[in-house]
């Protein structure tokens, strides 16, 4: 059981990297049913994700930090450019064209990377450090959505 916000979102990072992988593979391999449920389970817990974070997370760290601040901005901006790689693989997959889904997970792979060190390294520390004994109460509502 993860103790800060920084453990239980990156165990959920890791999950959905693997449910990512697991999609990849499948196209890869020519087997767009397989991918497609691979696919939509992976799209499902990344949404999920990123509406956590937009919901419960971000709004407490900025009634802390007294509002909307620069960190928080930039990831609600990179949660829309993930959106938007999420429905241009969901285009592949439906057109069953292996190589334009696997082009657009080259984006999201790298989309994934450089948002998820950010989180990792600097947002959720700063919200494991600004919410304080709260955070546990935040913990529990990120486990009871995973």
């Amino acid at each position: 059981m993860s103790t800060t916000i920084s453990e239980a979102m990156h165990d959920d990072h890791r999950h959905c990297d693997e449910l990512f992988a697991r999609a990849e593979e499948r196209v890869a391999a020519g087997d767009f049913a397989g991918g497609t449920q691979a696919f939509t389970e992976f799209a499902s817990a990344l949404e999920r994700h990123l509406k956590l974070e937009e919901e419960v997370l971000f709004p407490a760290l900025e009634e802390k930090t007294g509002g909307p601040i620069g960190p928080t901005q930039m990831m609600r901006h990179e949660h829309e450019q993930m959106r938007q790689a999420l429905a241009s693989m969901r285009e592949g997959l439906t057109a069953q064209n292996g190589q334009a889904f696997l082009g657009q997970s080259e984006t999201m792979l790298i989309l994934l990377q450089q948002h998820n060190f950010k989180e990792e390294n600097i947002l959720y520390p700063m919200m494991d450090r600004a919410l304080g004994a709260a955070a546990a109460s935040y913990i529990a509502q990120v486990q009871a959505r995973t």
